[in-house]
Parts: structure tokens; C-alpha cells; sequence
């Protein structure tokens, strides 16, 4: 049987230390924490070779007294915890008092610190656990510490050292959390000699973010900011037009302390739904508040990980702050002149040439723009009269709509379209659907900067359609481009949500049976209220049947078989029981059967009145499947890209 040895304290002190330090980014983690905690409002890290062979932390924080500085590189020595009830009530970075102990244990360790109480600083120089010298020295007040050759006694864990470059990147990455995780605090990180970025510590999240970030990341984000039940967070999201292809630019943290959990990253995905493509993620710099007693942050040793008393209540928190701040996201983003490249995601990775200079003549200048006019001309298509008005067309005179003709019964069935639109919709190669008039609360006032669906379809002008499926409008000084799909498809989708289908019904000529398993006509009978309450109206036919008698309006002209069998088949996969993320997923598909469809002729009528849904609806910023309904552009863009602007 192997005898039992009681371990050398030089061999234990250094497994203890692996737990701790794993890599030079968990010493510069450390060490920024402690900076921190002891009231800096400026830290410098200066790294060199990835932090391998060199680390020095600076602060001007409140120091170590002399008497105190040997103590503090011994383990479980710490000023932040004094007895077991202290551990439920941590708001601290560090408490557990060994990370100083950790790192002298694996480097050689150089101290100097000064107490503002204290006339002269403390020279402490410690290297592989063993004390060295301690002795006194000119300093100002704060702490510098000097970490020189990482694992220069434990040449094993060299090994697991990843190069220079990568070992600096994370280094780099903890800097980076802790700048977002204090604001008010001025970070610098020096590289091998070079300043690769600084916060000003001015207290504010968007200041840390867009020097952490950069500039394009900045612009694209809203504010977040709710509280429920003593709870609060704050912070930044993306706007869903600047989804990522990755979760990496989400960042959470617990009264500042950065964490990963899967709970906040659900919710704020859960947030996102319906208002993203599938494959993107969105970005996040949020911060919780939540009284320290509801957390446990000593689950792991690098307090990377932390465990919720109430998970639930956690994930409601995030999801109503960043589904808040969503209802106010602008509803078109901006197209820019610099965007009209004709391969975009080519421009991402290439770099452009440079410009070709050429010289010409002002006579060679004038006919080839000449040339230019000409072909313009005899390329160019009719276009809708934007002087003419609707009222003063007469029967006889069709009018002229980019892609499609309207026909003089159209025209002067403004005042009552729904009629007519049904009777145009007959001699169309397919129905148009009848846009019914949707009910609707006024949307909350939008953030200031932020443009509200009031704001940008008020004043706006139809002046065409582009190969019949983009709505053009000129609004002011702008050209908005909409996706009539896109755009009806979520007008009917936030009606489904909100149970706008309950009461109008259609009666069907010939009423519509489907057939089911007796699973799922055992679970559609039951649930037939909550199919009602997505348009359909039906009852339990026997023999494993459905009769479909009633739709509303919207849902005359789709496929009802699929959509009842659909409606069965996700009620037998959620047991009977659709959670509120199903429920939207499903109307989410009726919307997108039920919608006008791109490239099909729609009267201008029909996409008018779409104009004027658009117009009451507050969240029409997106489809269900998170594609822009509308773009915008500037004037100013237009006339630069046609060189009017010099």
C-alpha cells in the first residue's frame, strides 16, 4: 500500500498556484483587480513577449503599509474577508488572498507601494515564495508591481504557453474587461514598447466601449437600462443590423465583475428573436447590479464562473432590459454612399486600389458625358408622375407605376379599397391579399436619436416600385427603400402577438377538412381557443378530422391544411403546452404564408395603405426573421456617389 506524505510547503504552495495562475492574463487579471479595489483611477499595464518574461501593473491607488506588505504575499492573507458571514456579502474583486501568494510563487516579484499616510515607499522583492529584500525607496502613492519570468520554476508549465502574440491577446482581453467593467477608471495597455489603447476613466460605458471597440462598434449600439425587484441593469446592446457572426463581443458582468453565463447570454439571445438571420449573434457590454447575497462568486478559482440563488428571475432581468431597449432601436439603418459597392462582402476583405487618375479634356470631358445622357434616355423606363394627384385621374387613363399597371377601378377606389382591391385581385396573375386595417395602440416616444416609424414614413412620398418588391418614398431629403414583404409580414406578425386575429372571421364557401394523427387531433381539439386565436376557426369533425369553417380575412387565400397540421405538430413537440418562444415561432409562419409576397404585382392602393400601417405601428424595424423591413439614404449620399458634391 503507498504511504501517505504530508507535502513540502514549497511543492504545495505551487499546486496551489496552478489553480490561480494558469497563463500571464490570470496574473494581470489578478493584479488589475486588486488595483481596483484599492480606489485607483488610473492603471497602466506595460506587457512584454505576451507577458512571459515581463508584467508591470501601476496604480495610484491607496497603497500598502510597510507593516503590511511581507503579510500580503502570504496565503489567505487578504483585507476583504474576516469571517464566514463575510463570504454572502462580497463586493470586492479580490478576497480570497491568493493571488499575491500565487504569482510569487511562479515569478520573480518586484513590490513598490506608498501609502498616502506615509512620508517614504516600500521597495519588496520576492521570487519563487522566498522573501528577498525589503527595503525603502521614493514612490509616489499607489502600488507598482513588476512580474519578471513566468514559471522560471516550473518549466512544465511553460510548456502550455501558447506564443507571444496569443499570450499578449489575452492579456489584452482582460485589460479590455476591465476597462468596460470600470468606466470611471483610466486604463492604458503598453505592448512592447507601443500604446495599444487608453480609456479616458470619464464614467461613461460609451467612452470605454469605442476605445475598446473602436468607433464603428460605438455607433451602432442602444442604451440599456431597466430595474425590476431591486435588480437593475445596465449597459449597451447592439442595434440588430450590427449582429456578429459569433457570441465574442458578448460581455456580461455581476456588480461589475465580468462572468460568463449561459443564463444571460439566452436571455439577451431570447431578446433578439425574431429581429435577427439565423448564424448572427448579438453584442453586448451589460452589467448586473443584484445584491450580493443572490450570488455566489466563489464557484471557480479564476471567478470566471458564478451561480444565481434565483436563475429565473435573472434571465427576466436581462431579457425585459434588452427587450425595452429594442422597442426603440431604429427602425431603418442608414445607406451610405460608401455601401454601394456591387460586391459588399468582397469590399470586406479586400482592400480597395487606389484611385486610377486619369486626364481629359474638357471638350473629350463634355461628349462623353453626352454619350452618357443619351443612353440614359433611351434605357429608361416610364416613371410614376409624383405631381400627379390620385383624385383627378380619370378612368380612362391608366396611371403609370414602376412595374406594375393599376387599372382606372384601382385609382378611384382610394376612398374604399378594401372592395375593389378584392375585385383587382381577381384579374392578378396571383391574389393580392387584402391588407386589413390593424388597430393600434401609439407607440412609446423613441429615445432621442432615434427614429420612430411616425418620424419616417410621415411625409413620405410612393414613387415607384423596384422590380415589385421595394417600396420607393421620398421623405424630405431622403430615399427610403421598403420590402413589402418584409414590411407586411411583420405588420401581421406583432397583429398575432398581440391577438388582433380573434375576432374577424371569414366564412368559407367550402369548408376545409384535416386530417391528423390521434395524437395531434387529440391535442388540436383541446387547444382549439388558441387556435382561434391565430386566425382559425375550427371544430372537432371525428374519425381524426378538423373542420376549418372561419379565417380571419388575412388567412383566406393560405395553405390551412399546412397551417393546422404545423399548428399540430409543434403542439406534439411542446407536450401541449407552446412556451411564449414557440408561440411567436408559429406566428412567425402564418405571418409569413399569409403576407404579399416579393415579385409579385401588388395595386398601389394596396401598397399605400401598406404605407399607412407602417406609419401607426411602433416595431416594424425588422421581419420576424430578422431582416431590415427599410434603408435609408441621404440626399447627400446620392449626390456625392453622382459627384454633384465635388
Amino acid at each position: 500500500m503507498a504511504k501517505i506524505n504530508v507535502l513540502e510547503k514549497q511543492v504545495a504552495e505551487l499546486i496551489a498556484a496552478g489553480e490561480v495562475v494558469e497563463r500571464p492574463a490570470s496574473i494581470v487579471k489578478e493584479l488589475l483587480e486588486n488595483a481596483v479595489d484599492a480606489g485607483a483611477s488610473s492603471v497602466t499595464v506595460e506587457i512584454r513577449r505576451g507577458g512571459i518574461s515581463y508584467i508591470r501593473v501601476a496604480d495610484n491607488g491607496s497603497g500598502i503599509e510597510r507593516e503590511d506588505v511581507a503579510k500580503a504575499f502570504l496565503r489567505h492573507a487578504t483585507s476583504k474577508v474576516r469571517e464566514c458571514d463575510d463570504l454572502g456579502q462580497i463586493t470586492t474583486m479580490g478576497f480570497r488572498g491568493e493571488a499575491l501568494a500565487s504569482i510569487a510563487a511562479m515569478c520573480r516579484v518586484e513590490l513598490l507601494t506608498r501609502a498616502a499616510e506615509e512620508e517614504v515607499g516600500t521597495l519588496y522583492t520576492i521570487s519563487g515564495g522566498e522573501e528577498e529584500s525589503l527595503e525603502d525607496a521614493g514612490c509616489p502613492v499607489g502600488t507598482t508591481i513588476t512580474i519578471r519570468d513566468v514559471f522560471f520554476n516550473t518549466p512544465a508549465r511553460m510548456k502550455f504557453l501558447k506564443k507571444d502574440v496569443s499570450e499578449g491577446n489575452s492579456v489584452a482581453a482582460a485589460v479590455e474587461k476591465a476597462a468596460l467593467g470600470y468606466p470611471g477608471v483610466g486604463f492604458k495597455l503598453i505592448r512592447d514598447g507601443q500604446v495599444r489603447f487608453q480609456t479616458p476613466g470619464d464614467g461613461h460605458l460609451l467612452s470605454a466601449v469605442r476605445c475598446v471597440f473602436g468607433k464603428e462598434f460605438s455607433e451602432n449600439l442602444l442604451p440599456v437600462h431597466y430595474e425590476s425587484k431591486g435588480c437593475m441593469v445596465d449597459g449597451v446592446i447592439c442595434k440588430p443590423t450590427s449582429a456578429r457572426n459569433s457570441r465574442s463581443m458578448q460581455n456580461f458582468f455581476i456588480n461589475t465583475r465580468f462572468v460568463r453565463s449561459k443564463t444571460c447570454m439566452a436571455a439577451l439571445e431570447e431578446s433578439y428573436r425574431n429581429a435577427l438571420m439565423t448564424g448572427k449573434y448579438p453584442s453586448c457590454v451589460l452589467n448586473l447590479t443584484i445584491p450580493p447575497q443572490t450570488v455566489d462568486v466563489n464557484v471557480h478559482p479564476a471567478k470566471i464562473e458564478v451561480r444565481f440563488a434565483d436563475e429565473k428571475s435573472i434571465f427576466q432581468l436581462v431579457y425585459y432590459g434588452c427587450k425595452t431597449a429594442l422597442g426603440i432601436a431604429n427602425l431603418a439603418p442608414e445607406l451610405k454612399a460608401e455601401d454601394l459597392q456591387q460586391n459588399p462582402s468582397k469590399r470586406e476583405v479586400a482592400k480597395p486600389a487606389a484611385p486610377v487618375q486619369q486626364r481629359m479634356s474638357a471638350d473629350a470631358y463634355r461628349m462623353t458625358l453626352a454619350q452618357k445622357v443619351e443612353h440614359l434616355k433611351s434605357a429608361r423606363e416610364p416613371v410614376y408622375d409624383q405631381t400627379e394627384k390620385m383624385d383627378s385621374v380619370k378612368p380612362s387613363a391608366p396611371v403609370r407605376f414602376p412595374g406594375i399597371r393599376v387599372s382606372p377601378e384601382a385609382v378611384l377606389a382610394v376612398e374604399s379599397p378594401v372592395p375593389v382591391l378584392q375585385k383587382v385581385a381577381q384579374t392578378s396573375s396571383r391574389p393580392a391579399p387584402v391588407i386589413s386595417e390593424i388597430h393600434l395602440e401609439p407607440p412609446e416616444a423613441s429615445a432621442p436619436g432615434e427614429t420612430s416609424a411616425e418620424t419616417l414614413y410621415d411625409g413620405a412620398r410612393l414613387i415607384g416600385e423596384l422590380f415589385d418588391t421595394y417600396l420607393l418614398l421620398q421623405n424630405g431629403d431622403e430615399l427610403i427603400l421598403v420590402d413589402k414583404h418584409a414590411a407586411h409580414e411583420r405588420l401581421l406578425f406583432n397583429r398575432l402577438a398581440a391577438g388582433g386575429l380573434a375576432e374577424e372571421r371569414q366564412l368559407l364557401l367550402t369548408p376545409v377538412s384535416v386530417q391528423l394523427s390521434p395524437e395531434e387531433h387529440a391535442l388540436v381539439t383541446e387547444h382549439l381557443t388558441l387556435l382561434s386565436r391565430v386566425g382559425v376557426t375550427a371544430e372537432d369533425f371525428g374519425d381524426h378530422f378538423v373542420l376549418v369553417r372561419e379565417v380571419a380575412p388575412i388567412l383566406a387565400d393560405a395553405d390551412l391544411p399546412g397551417l393546422v397540421t404545423e399548428f399540430a405538430e409543434r403542439l406534439s413537440c411542446a407536450n401541449g403546452n407552446l412556451l411564449p418562444g414557440q408561440l411567436e415561432e408559429l406566428y412567425h409562419r402564418i405571418a409569413c404564408r399569409a403576407a404579399i409576397k416579393a415579385h409579385d404585382r401588388t395595386p398601389a392602393p394596396t401598397l399605400e395603405q401598406l404605407i399607412r400601417l407602417l406609419q401607426q405601428d411602433g416595431n416594424v424595424g425588422h421581419c420576424p426573421h430578422g431582416r431590415p423591413v427599410a434603408i435609408r439614404m441621404a440626399r447627400r449620399e446620392i449626390e456625392k456617389k453622382f459627384g454633384r458634391l465635388g
